[in-house]
């Protein structure tokens, strides 16, 4: 099989050969022009900043229930450096093949014991999301998401593998199918997956409806389902695959299903046996040489924390190891070396460890598009102001976070306004020193008290040698008026459009942006049972873009773009998943839109990719708005600017591209003090 990378010609053949069944061309162009969108994009990751993930092992003893075992002695095996994950092991001597996103996208690294340094190893040219590596018989398998699908709402997760040497890459996941969570067999001749299949994203996301497949490496066409509804496979020898799912009586448990000797002939699906006992949640495994134990990531009812533990399937027994050593942190996704003498994971590396000890306020993060550059905010809703050397943002959802202002190189940050809870900012394109805001609780009901907020300050205030800057607030909307949120400032700075509750409807509302509407007066833009919400004023004042759910109101998740004149007239949806009419289109659940600087683009964040990695191994599971995408103002030339398993959103555009960046990524000389969140790093299902 020949790869085809995303810029090259033979990938533009392979969409032309997908044009014929879905017009795919439109949605995901395989060149770059002149026309493409420029300028600089910053956007939120939630929950991304605070990980501080490094991958670490310890010794298994022989016997397990020898009573002399300690297990104090954890060692680290990364570098601190960015964050580190999902490793598996080469050896026995602890080289580590695994994920790290230090060069601005999750790519593959190796280290070896003694070798301080990481080597970045071959992958897909092009690709900007890498996951759930393994180095076998001098080939790295793994996932990869460079590749688009051939219709929207399918996932572009598939499994590829190259040579040490970066030759010869190919692709094992058919085309038009999705795969998750390689695993090899104990002699490298069978590989595993999650699979999706070839079809439609269902939009599940707590557990992905997907299905163990089997396949010889010699031949990845030879697929065989062994078994419905199971993910993240992992081998014992060569016939023997665990995996996990959630149980009929809601527990994540931990399935084994047994392969005949005459596998890859019959192609039966194998009824599966469960291993773990409910009342405790077991996910992730990692099977050991020897068949009878398993690693698996625990969380129970009575613990605050996820664990690694030794569960032996003979005996019915659960052996601790990472409470035992770290009680009080997250332990994800665990891994044995091939002769079971190591067990490896990752976890959040501790605020005093050696490494990086800050977030970063600003990181780059890479783009697929030349010209287009992007940065991660350690916070929510930036807003640039009109010369783009500056970022409003909110530093939090949490309450009395107030506003900041961070400059555009990463290098500085001040405090605006403290306190108080606020979200979504919008910087007057006519004036230095005006930022309106919505303050009050976020996610809330219509009859909740959010204002409208113009905050000004003195620009001559912003000084290296002040955290606190002295603001005028001046609040525009009536308290009695309920939910008033996600202002957008008007191009001449005079108005400002919004979202209220007032009517008992979330609709858009235009007001004056400096006397608000005690004395400049308010009227309605939009009317109906519907949520119309997040606006923003084209460039040229021309047109307001929002998201709106008025196609299905019954659906408070499925929102659309729409485009209106500030006068209320020319009202017109974005058909972004499909043309008026398909069955996807109603499906498309796009937020936080917000226009290019000459008013060609729409930038906005969806849903439209599916699901990238099994949501179950991540820390969070925020993934329903999914990525980052452009599209043109007419819905054609969507591409996609995102690919992870986090939830990407609340992005602010720029025209400039040669903002001053040198100082990004100071290496922990300039951010907020790296910290474990608890409520973040675990908010699943119970987990």
């Amino acid at each position: 099989m020949v790869f085809r990378s995303l810029s090259s010609r033979a990938f533009h053949l392979y969409c032309r050969r997908f044009l014929k069944k879905k017009t795919l061309l439109p949605h995901y162009p395989s060149h770059f022009t002149s026309m493409d969108p420029k300028g600089t994009i910053v956007f939120t990751t939630v929950g991304r900043p605070h990980y501080g993930f490094d991958v670490f092992s310890v010794s298994l003893p022989p016997n397990l229930d020898d009573p002399s075992n300690k297990w104090d002695s954890e060692r680290r095996l990364t570098d601190g450096i960015s964050v580190n994950f999902n490793g598996q092991f080469v050896d026995e001597d602890q080289t580590l093949v695994y994920v790290s996103e230090r060069s601005g996208s999750p790519r593959i690294y190796l280290s070896r014991t003694g070798i301080a340094k990481a080597e970045q190893l071959p992958s897909a040219p092009g690709s900007l999301f890498h996951d759930r590596p393994i180095l076998k018989n001098q080939r790295i398998y793994f996932i990869s998401a460079h590749e688009p699908a051939e219709e929207p709402f399918k996932g572009w997760s598939a499994l590829y593998s190259t040579g040490l040497d970066g030759k010869n890459t190919v692709r094992l996941t058919p085309y038009g199918s999705v795969d998750y969570s390689p695993s090899i067999s104990q002699t490298g001749k069978l590989i595993a997956v999650a699979s999706y299949g070839s079809r439609p994203w269902a939009g599940d996301f707590n557990e992905l409806k997907t299905d163990i497949i089997v396949f010889p490496e010699s031949d990845p066409t030879k697929r065989v389902m062994v078994c419905e509804h199971g993910g993240w496979p992992t081998w014992s020898g060569d016939s023997t695959i665990y995996f996990h799912r959630q149980a009929d009586d809601g527990w994540w448990s931990i399935f084994r299903v047994d392969l005949p000797e005459d596998f890859g002939v019959t192609g039966n699906s194998y009824a599966p046996r469960r291993v773990t006992p409910p009342g405790l949640h077991s996910l992730t495994p990692a099977a050991m040489h020897n068949g009878k134990q398993i690693a698996v990531a625990t969380r129970r009812r009575d613990k605050d924390y996820r664990h690694i533990e030794i569960f032996d399937a003979e005996s019915q027994k659960f052996y601790p190891v990472t409470e035992l050593i770290n009680p009080s942190f997250h332990h994800y996704n665990p891994f044995v070396s091939p002769g079971s003498g190591c067990l490896g994971y990752h976890r959040f590396r501790g605020e005093s460890a050696a490494g990086e000890s800050r977030i970063p306020h600003l990181d780059a993060v890479l783009s697929p598009i030349d010209g287009l550059r992007m940065l991660r905010l350690a916070g929510s809703f930036p807003s640039f102001s009109p010369a783009g050397d500056l970022i409003a943002f909110n530093p939090d959802f949490d309450s009395n976070s107030g506003v900041k202002i961070v400059k555009s190189d990463g290098s500085k940050r001040w405090t605006l306004l403290e306190g108080r809870t606020a979200f979504y900012n919008s910087w007057s394109p006519a004036e230095n020193n005006v930022i309106y805001t919505s303050i009050g609780p976020i996610f809330q009901s219509v009859k909740a008290t959010v204002q409208i907020a113009r905050i000004s300050f003195d620009l001559a205030n912003l000084r290296d040698d002040r955290e606190d800057i002295p603001v005028d607030v001046k609040i525009l909307t009536r308290e009695d008026t309920g939910n008033n949120a996600f202002p957008s400032c008007s191009p001449d700075g005079k108005f400002l459009v919004f979202r209220s509750g007032r009517s008992g409807h979330k609709n858009l509302y235009i007001l004056d942006a400096v006397n608000g509407e005690f004395k400049g007066g308010i009227r309605q833009l939009t009317d109906g049972p519907w949520i119309d919400t997040m606006p923003s004023w084209s460039p040229d004042g021309k047109l307001i873009a929002f998201s709106s759910n008025r196609h299905n109101p019954d659906n408070a998740e499925a929102f659309s773009i729409y485009v209106i004149s500030p006068d209320g007239g020319g009202l017109e949806r974005i058909y972004v998943a499909g043309p008026e009419g398909s069955d996807d289109v109603d499906r498309e659940r796009i937020n936080h839109v917000c226009f290019s600087a000459d008013g060609e683009w729409l930038l906005f964040t969806a849903n439209l990719g599916g699901v990238t990695a099994e949501p179950v191994s991540l820390p969070n599971q925020f993934q329903p708005y999914g990525d980052l995408h452009v599209v043109r103002l007419d819905g054609s030339g969507l591409r996609r600017l995102t690919w992870n398993g986090y939830e990407n959103g609340t992005p602010a555009w720029h025209p400039g591209n040669e903002l001053d960046l040198g100082r990004l990524g100071l290496n922990g000389e300039v951010g907020d003090k790296l910290k474990v969140r608890k409520q973040i790093l675990e908010d699943f299902n119970g987990l």
